[in-house]
């Protein structure tokens, strides 16, 4: 281990409400020798706002590896840095992974200074279960990848925790109920901490709709908080899907029929609709 006492500060920054932002983070980002933002002038408008005037230089996702010396060597020379990003806590769908690894590396203390996180926040407030759960971060943005994606997650049975942007955010919860069922529930929470916060509990067809409505409800920034899958539906067999099927397309058409499917079982609708055409196709 090195023996400076320079050390790489994680330092959680406010996703809205500036009042957030704690004391000792106030006085880690005073007291370094210089911090690493994602966006400076986004960050600058924090420090003016505490009264801070450390020196800043930016670390984002197209320059992290060239930027990585520069902060080694400062903390070679003895000086502490501290890595923010524009809101909540860095490295946590925002850059710096790179650069921790790095550090580490290199013999150095990484220290966190906790604070805010859309993740967190949104999995305390939507009511899931909050026991166990995933974070993917965000889908892809190209449907056919995000659709992929999602099948994988279909089973999943833990609490499923997804960033999502505005323009993406309509398609990405239709996506969730065609793949996951229309039946399954999703927390949406937008705009976390800032004056037009706002959280439902919804299946995501109802979901879907409910964005439909207003064009404000797909504004901001979204963390979808999404119900795992049923352990009970992960064990049935394909015999218990058969009957089921069975039932429903006697009674409706195979869409009909394979969207009840999925509400009931919890499985994704994509997977019972194939089935439902290969028993349709049988009779």
């Amino acid at each position: 281990m090195q023996s400076t006492t320079a050390a790489l500060w994680i330092v959680a920054t406010p996703i809205g409400n500036l009042g957030d932002f704690s004391d000792r983070a106030r006085r880690t980002l005073n007291d370094v020798a210089l911090i690493a933002a994602e966006d400076t002038r986004h960050s600058a408008r924090l420090t003016r706002h505490l009264g801070i005037d450390t020196p800043m230089m930016s670390l984002h996702e197209h320059n992290e590896g060239a930027r990585i010396d520069t902060i080694v060597e400062r903390l070679a020379a003895g000086d502490s840095v501290a890595l923010i990003s524009d809101a909540g806590t860095p490295l946590i769908s925002d850059p710096g992974y790179a650069l921790v690894g790095a550090v580490r590396a290199a013999g150095y203390a990484v220290l966190a200074v906790p604070g805010a996180c859309a993740a967190i926040a949104a999995l305390s407030i939507a009511g899931l279960p909050s026991d166990r759960f995933v974070f993917e971060g965000f889908l892809p943005s190209k449907a056919t990848a995000r659709r992929s994606r999602l099948a994988e997650l279909a089973d999943e049975s833990r609490t499923l925790i997804v960033y999502e942007s505005s323009h993406r955010i309509e398609r990405c919860v239709r996506d969730m109920g065609e793949v996951l069922g229309a039946g399954r529930r999703i927390g949406l929470c937008r705009e976390l901490t800032k004056l037009h916060e706002q959280s439902v509990l919804l299946e995501a067809e109802a979901l879907a709709g409910w964005l439909a409505e207003d064009d404000n409800r797909r504004r901001g920034e979204f963390v979808l908080v999404v119900e795992g899958a049923p352990e009970a539906s992960r064990e049935r067999g394909e015999i218990d899907l058969d009957a089921l099927l069975g039932e429903l397309l006697a009674l409706t058409g195979t869409k009909q029929a394979a969207k009840a499917a999925a509400r009931l079982t919890g499985r994704a609708t994509n997977e019972i609709y194939a089935r439902a055409l290969e028993l349709a196709a049988a009779d």
